[in-house]
């Protein structure tokens, strides 16, 4: 069975980009090339909340990935949340992100309330959801990111030979 990794980190740098591949390092997703994709999971797929992504192939590949990312420069506070709701007898589900400066139970709250709309858009009978959220402050001078991410399965050459 295919296996989708929710990951997530945050970090603090100089510079807005630096931030982002500091947290993507966090997650274990900095050495890829992120694809984004809308939010379906597949049938037959398990999700796994694991933080920190295993190695899933070469330096350089394509990940695809459902990402959650809030940027700001401090101060100020940063969140990222991810929620997912798969259906009975491991059929298709669903992914909702959200991400701001604000604060960990708001983009909580709020991303419970997007999946609730998704999930009532479907004719789909749906087992509780799951949420991850990362949050962190940005102090005055830096740069702070917060991602969630959703990796679908192993990275993929990026280059045809």
């Amino acid at each position: 069975m295919s296996t989708i990794r929710v990951v997530w980190g945050s970090a603090s740098a100089p510079t807005a980009m630096a931030s982002y591949d500091a947290a993507l390092a966090e997650a274990g997703v900095e050495n890829y090339n992120l694809v984004s994709v809308s939010s379906v999971i597949p049938a037959g797929v398990d999700v796994e909340a694991v933080g920190t992504a295993p190695d899933l192939g070469p330096a350089g590949e394509r990940l695809t990935v459902v990402e959650a990312r809030a940027t700001a420069a401090g101060p100020g506070r940063v969140s990222a949340a991810l929620a997912w709701a798969q259906s009975v007898d491991d059929g298709p589900g669903l992914f909702y992100e959200t991400a701001g400066e604000t604060d960990r139970d708001d983009v909580e709250r709020r991303v419970r309330e997007g999946l609730a709309a998704g999930q009532e858009l479907r004719d789909w009978a749906f087992v509780d959801p799951r949420v991850a959220v990362e949050s962190r402050q940005a102090e005055s001078g830096d740069h702070t990111t917060a991602v969630v991410l959703a990796v679908y399965g192993k990275s993929e050459p990026i280059l045809a030979d």
